[in-house]
């Protein structure tokens, strides 16, 4: 049976408010900190104004923030709930024949539409606007900035002959390579080179090293600020390798699935966050369900801090099992549609199990 139209909309109300609220909280300290820690990394930087940091800053938290955002639901749920049962509009919906589950419709209606436009607007966004915060980090700290990503091995055929190059890892979305190690052959697989360098850029036709230094078998070694080494390599493809699964936006993640595979690459970190992103709408209901099965304890038996601790315990459980399947599911241990949709499918019928036992137990 459905909830009263009246009703339903004040509840709704009731829990975008609550939830936007503990999001805007946690995006803000995410934001602070984040801001600090740029303001220390940035030290005499040239060009590292304040005003520069913190839109650097504003352009990185999106990405961390949305990290939290399931136990933005998860605690904005359990405090609309607490609000409604100090306030007695709880008792008075029961007394009038409502249901927990009744008076649960909008707040599950409200958490899966927050998934999907997680997923379909604020996620794109987030990673546009990370993309551009790496590209901000490379040009004003160059070398001093940390690289992400595992270690990369790039083969390329060119003029000059075979070269096998690798690098430490990425720097953000550029197409810049971090502590780089590069092994030049001729056309007839002879030896000719090796060169070292703290990054390299892919530029179109070659690859730049900055403070380079050469090793060669008949010379001593020679150091270069810059040294070209010719590559047919696409700039887009660097990209597509060094860039991070949680750093493409999901419109564009079966695009880069598909490349990926063409080209013979190995997908499954991107196979497996297109799932997660996916199964984000169930994840945000499940922590509706979590935060009813605790809260609504409170209404009946008292117990404030029961209740916060409970729903703490659960948050937190939910959150180890889905890092882990996550690194099961990045390890190839498991299939990335069940590492995906396992925590929320596990947690909404948890949840529901519990609430039930409550309720009609």
């Amino acid at each position: 049976m459905l909830i009263g139209a009246t009703l339903g909309r004040y509840i709704s109300l009731r829990f975008v408010k609550t939830i936007l609220v503990v999001f805007a909280t946690v995006f803000a300290l995410v934001f602070t900190l984040d801001l600090v820690e740029l303001m220390r990394r940035a030290g005499d930087t040239e060009g590292a104004t304040p005003a520069l940091m913190a839109r650097l800053s504003l352009y990185r938290t999106p990405a961390i923030a949305e990290q939290v955002f399931p136990f933005s639901v998860l605690f904005g749920a359990m405090a609309t709930l607490l609000g409604l049962s100090r306030r007695l509009e709880l008792v008075v919906a029961r007394a009038a024949g409502i249901s927990a589950w009744q008076f649960l419709q909008p707040g599950i209606l409200v958490a899966a539409v927050l998934g999907i436009l997680t997923v379909f607007v604020y996620n794109p966004v987030s990673a546009t606007l990370k993309e551009e915060a790496a590209r901000i980090e490379a040009d004003l700290f160059g070398r001093r900035m940390r690289s992400t990503g595992q270690d990369l091995w790039i083969q390329q055929r060119s003029v000059d002959g075979h070269a096998v190059i690798k690098a430490d890892g990425g720097v953000g979305s550029t197409r810049t390579i971090t502590g780089v190690s590069a092994f030049v052959f001729d056309r007839q697989g002879r030896f000719m080179e090796r060169v070292e360098a703290p990054e390299a850029t892919l530029r179109e036709g070659y690859w730049e090293f900055r403070d380079a230094t050469v090793f060669t078998t008949v010379e001593e070694p020679q150091t270069y600020a810059t040294y070209l080494l010719a590559s047919n390599l696409d700039p887009s493809q660097i990209r597509q390798r060094i860039t991070p699964a949680e750093a493409v936006p999901f419109w564009q993640l079966s695009e880069t699935i598909a490349r990926r595979e063409s080209a013979g690459l190995d997908a499954t970190r991107y196979r497996l966050q297109y799932d997660i992103l996916i199964a984000r709408p169930l994840l945000f209901v499940a922590m509706v369900f979590v935060a009813a099965s605790v809260s609504l304890r409170f209404v009946r038996f008292g117990g404030m801090a029961r209740m916060m601790l409970g729903g703490v315990a659960a948050g937190f459980l939910l959150y180890v099992a889905t890092e882990l399947m996550r690194d099961l599911g990045n390890a190839g241990l498991v299939r990335p549609a069940v590492a995906a949709w396992f925590p929320a499918v596990v947690g909404s019928l948890l949840g529901s199990l519990a609430l039930l036992y409550q309720e009609d137990g």
